[in-house]
């Protein structure tokens, strides 16, 4: 046989009853807005002292048509009969509309050790300390529902977090308890992209990265070629150039054969004893050979091979003869 209580149905040591819900806004009460607390009928703080539930109240919602759950304390017993007032974002949450119904039941929730908070959008992490701002509005909090999303209020502006990890269990109590609270990234966060480099794939610039840059060539003093002054051919080839370095070109002045430097001191003593001075004139050179054919003609001598050529091994001469 079922038991009525002021004309309502009673279920024995627990609490459970069904309301038409409203927004708080419908008896000016602003402050609900900024927790998780509703507003009871009399009757139901007569049922509840009588059942000599543990306190502090906490109470399940249940919206039966949307499948959705929730958990709220409770703030004050002033509202009509049959009606409950709650915040509107907590409609939001159970999907319902002005008037729809909503059961109400009276449960026991551990105390949470632990809560992982997501905000909808980044702006709430601008705020200049938002863990202290987010301890100040739990406060107005009697507990904490896994998928719930609540609203904290600042500077004229509504942050909404989703509660999407709570423990030891998906309802937890936060009165006078120490949780850890962590942060999930916002919902509209995205990771800066990396800004790779083009590699290009073309054979220019595979060889421009392998082939190595040439050495620039060293500078090599005494490079040039010499000249008689008589106007005749050397007999000898010029030395090739080295780029090793200027030593190497750089005759040893102790390795000059003692040979072609007596033979070229006495060609030399020849022609000073004929008289003879010659700068490489083309005239000079040919009056000087039509006197030497008047000369007498010297005896043959035998063709010796011509030294090759060994810088500063010469003799100074006067030009007074």
């Amino acid at each position: 046989m079922a038991m009525f209580f002021d004309g309502y149905p009673y279920h024995g040591t627990s609490f459970e009853q069904t309301y038409r819900c409203y927004p708080a806004s419908f008896i000016e009460k602003p402050q609900l807005e900024s927790g998780d607390k509703i507003i009871m009928p009399p009757s139901a703080l007569d049922r509840l002292a009588s059942l000599h539930i543990d306190y502090p109240m906490l109470f399940e919602l249940r919206n039966g048509a949307a499948e959705r759950v929730s958990h709220c304390g409770v703030l004050e017993f002033i509202a009509e009969e049959g009606m409950i007032y709650m915040p509107y974002w907590m409609m939001e949450n159970m999907l319902l509309q002005e008037g729809d119904i909503v059961r109400v039941k009276n449960v026991t929730l551990p105390k949470g050790t632990y809560v992982k908070l997501q905000p909808h959008t980044m702006d709430f992490l601008d705020i200049s300390n938002p863990k202290a701002i987010l301890e100040t509005t739990l406060r107005n909090f009697s507990c904490l529902t896994t998928g719930d999303s609540i609203m904290v209020a600042y500077n004229n502006k509504k942050y909404y977090i989703d509660i999407i990890e709570s423990k030891p269990a998906n309802a937890i109590s936060i009165i006078e308890t120490d949780c850890e609270v962590d942060f999930a990234p916002p919902l509209d966060y995205k990771e800066p992209q990396k800004v790779v480099t083009p590699i290009s794939s073309g054979k220019k610039a595979q060889e421009a990265v392998e082939t190595p840059a040439e050495p620039e060539p060293k500078f090599n003093p005494f490079t040039g070629t010499g000249r008689r002054l008589d106007g005749k051919p050397l007999s000898y080839q010029p030395l090739p150039v080295s780029s090793t370095g200027s030593n190497e070109k750089k005759p040893d002045a102790h390795n000059v054969n003692p040979h072609s430097s007596a033979a070229s001191s006495s060609q030399s003593n020849a022609q000073q004893s004929q008289g003879k001075l010659v700068f490489g004139s083309n005239a000079n050179r040919d009056k000087e050979t039509g006197k030497a054919k008047e000369s007498k003609p010297e005896p043959p001598k035998e063709e010796k091979e011509e030294p090759k050529f060994q810088p500063f091994t010469g003799k100074k001469y006067s030009l007074r003869g």
